[in-house]
């Protein structure tokens, strides 16, 4: 076919139009794959041991701060599925829809300057509830479902966290994995490390964070980086969490060196929240687990007091994840 129109360009200079052989053979084909994955979709979700992330992120944001767009870009590089919504506040009229046209080629072109591999669109909606529902229902770009929410609020002034909140329980619904970044000011250096910090108590978000700090280091971004995993406990579960740990890399679940583990016991004196921050100030990104009930308990008050750190991502599974 390429030669073919080659020839034809080449012979016929002065005629248009043959180009949509290779544009009508390339919807032909996307048509046939997203079938194929349709088809396929709920051996795909079933099987646990091939999971990975189908994420879809909400932003309102998008030309104020680009840690959403990049944290969603890490996650969908080379083992994952990303799609980007900036959200239009208002009713659709002819007015919002070109304004949700150009923003989407703005956005694009942001994309294509990165070379990234998410997916970017708009959604207008007077609600940002109702836009959450609507799209948490549609399928992914890759004919997958979703099985990943991201958003995304400013830790020094997180006016929409609010918001994040109130519909947590929506997206949980679903089944979602949810991750809820909190952007700093504090920009991340070349070799910076990525900290994970799990509670042994809480396996199912444990797991998912340690394979999302796998999976970010595959990025570019992140070429120079190591991981390092944090664990806190009393003195009286120190030889009990230990244990587990040396299991864990013994058997190549974790796949990083003894040194690139701590196991951090806590002194009364000093909260966990204490002990993230004075550790990883230097972190480029902090990974840390959330469960549902500190949302009803304490709410905003959980995701605050990070201030010395950079970018954090809060993390709460959807279900356990397997680390093979």
């Amino acid at each position: 076919m390429v030669l073919i129109y080659l020839f034809t360009s080449n012979y016929h200079k002065t005629r248009t139009g043959i180009e949509s052989i290779f544009t009508n053979t390339i919807f032909q084909l996307n048509r046939n794959l997203q079938v194929s994955l349709q088809k396929s979709s709920k051996k795909m979700t079933n099987s646990k041991t091939e999971w990975r992330p189908s994420a879809i992120c909400f932003s309102k944001d998008s030309f104020e701060r680009m840690t959403a767009f990049n944290v969603l870009n890490w996650i969908s590089h080379r083992y994952g599925f990303g799609t980007y919504l900036h959200l239009v506040d208002g009713y659709y009229s002819k007015k919002t829809r070109q304004q949700a046209r150009e923003i989407q080629e703005m956005l694009i072109a942001r994309s294509e300057k990165l070379g990234s591999h998410v997916y970017v669109d708009t959604i207008i909606s007077p609600s940002y509830t109702s836009a959450i529902s609507q799209t948490i229902q549609i399928k992914g770009i890759a004919g997958m479902e979703n099985n990943m929410v991201i958003f995304e609020f400013d830790k020094d002034k997180p006016d929409n966290l609010p918001e994040i909140l109130e519909n947590f329980a929506l997206v949980r619904a679903g089944n979602f994995d949810v991750l809820i970044v909190g952007s700093s000011r504090k920009q991340k250096l070349p070799g910076d490390d990525i900290h994970i910090w799990i509670n042994g108590n809480d396996s199912e978000n444990a797991n998912l964070m340690v394979m999302l700090g796998f999976i970010i280091l595959g990025h570019p971004d992140w070429k120079r980086s190591n991981i390092r995993i944090f664990e806190v406990t009393n003195k009286l579960k120190h030889e009990e969490t230990k244990i587990r740990m040396d299991e864990l890399l013994n058997t190549g679940r974790l796949p990083i060196t003894e040194k690139n583990v701590e196991i951090i016991v806590q002194d009364e004196s000093q909260s966990v929240k204490d002990l993230i921050n004075s550790h990883s100030s230097e972190a480029g990104l902090s990974i840390i687990g959330f469960r549902g009930e500190k949302i009803k308990d304490i709410g905003e008050e959980y995701f605050s007091g990070f201030e010395n750190l950079k970018t954090v991502i809060f993390v709460n599974s959807g279900e356990k994840k397997l680390l093979e």
